[in-house]
């Protein structure tokens, strides 16, 4: 069965998360170009370069089920050919005995392909400082 194709970079990153969402590293990996010089680095890890090494990664980091994470703050740079997004990435990390977030920014870098838009690098470091603004905005929601 032949990969998605995304007609736009906002199409591949949408699929993107909800593969993520999904835990499903096979869809993921459809949004991935199939070139060895793709890269992936998650928070904190090193470098993965290429399809196997990528694949193996996000098998890891998936092998527990998807991720509860939400996306926002998107900046953009484009072209024709190339499309540069940075992201606010908030993760769910516990549920209980109350929900705790970690926070990632990403960069997310999608190139034009002859079957359409897919991503080639995946750049992720913690958003140092979200954590402790995060807190302070839900204390100051609650009602109790």
């Amino acid at each position: 069965m032949p990969a998605a194709i995304f007609l736009s970079p906002e199409d591949a990153e949408h699929a993107y998360y909800e593969a993520l969402r999904a835990g499903d590293t096979d869809t993921l990996m459809d949004v991935w170009s199939e070139d060895e010089e793709i890269v992936c680095i998650h928070p904190s890890g090193p470098r993965h370069v290429g399809p196997a090494a990528v694949r193996t990664s996000w098998r890891q980091i998936l092998a527990k089920g998807g991720l509860q994470l939400t996306v926002s703050h998107l900046q953009v740079a484009h072209n024709p050919l190339c499309a540069v997004h940075n992201v606010l990435e908030q993760i769910q990390v516990e549920a209980h005995p109350e929900a705790r977030y970690a926070f990632v920014l990403a960069t997310n870098v999608y190139l034009k392909e002859a079957d359409g838009w897919r991503l080639v690098l995946h750049h992720a470091s913690p958003a140092i400082g979200h954590e402790e603004r995060s807190a302070q905005q839900s204390r100051a929601h609650r009602l109790h």
